[in-house]
């Protein structure tokens, strides 16, 4: 398993290194300081099974990074790691195609989590479709408080876990359903019987 860490501040790597060595032992960590050298570290390492990225880097800003390595590798899980707050830029970061946006003033646990939340996905990172497999008890949740209208803080309050813990299974459901929205997963529930109103 390679884990890519892109940032060009020496110490934050450091940090979310350390990290993914504790969550994934035995794993690859490729530290990157800029988004330009990544071709050439793929071509050394193998394809990442997952991104960190930082937003600001020497030869880009904004969510810029994040359109270019999805264009690159599309199917590898990306996480932002970002100084700025996410009212500022996670919503463009999931337009632009990040999985998760994590703010660095978080804090290593809360990182944790969420990063571990990210690699564990269902086990794994495979694409399934609703014909695959059956959706999780909490998948159900999910899909009756989107319908419900809760928004992510107020879901994490319900089941009593982190904000970025709800980013993430709201990922994997949105894989799992291929769709790319709360609205589209509602529809796609209403249009499936799952939900019975």
């Amino acid at each position: 398993m390679s884990l890519y860490v892109i940032d060009d501040h020496p110490l934050m790597r450091e940090a979310v290194v350390m990290l993914l060595r504790r969550l994934r032992p035995g794993a690859k960590v490729v530290e990157l300081d800029r988004i330009s050298g990544v071709e050439a570290a793929v071509a050394e390492h193998g394809v990442p099974e997952l991104i960190c990225l930082d937003l600001k880097l020497p030869d880009t800003t904004g969510s810029s990074g994040v359109q270019e390595l999805k264009r690159l590798y599309p199917d590898t899980p990306l996480a932002v790691l970002s100084a700025s707050p996410a009212a500022d830029a996670e919503e463009q970061c999931i337009e632009a195609g990040a999985d998760i946006y994590i703010e660095k003033s978080s804090g290593a646990q809360e990182i944790g989590s969420a990063i571990r939340a990210l690699i564990n996905a269902d086990g794994g990172f495979e694409e399934l479709t609703p014909a695959d497999s059956k959706l999780s008890k909490r998948q159900k949740q999910l899909i009756v408080m989107l319908d419900r209208g809760l928004s992510n803080r107020e879901i994490a309050d319900e089941l009593g876990i982190s904000e970025h813990t709800v980013k993430v299974h709201l990922w994997r459901l949105f894989r799992r359903l291929g769709v790319k929205s709360r609205t589209q997963t509602i529809h796609y529930a209403r249009t499936h019987g799952m939900l019975t109103s």
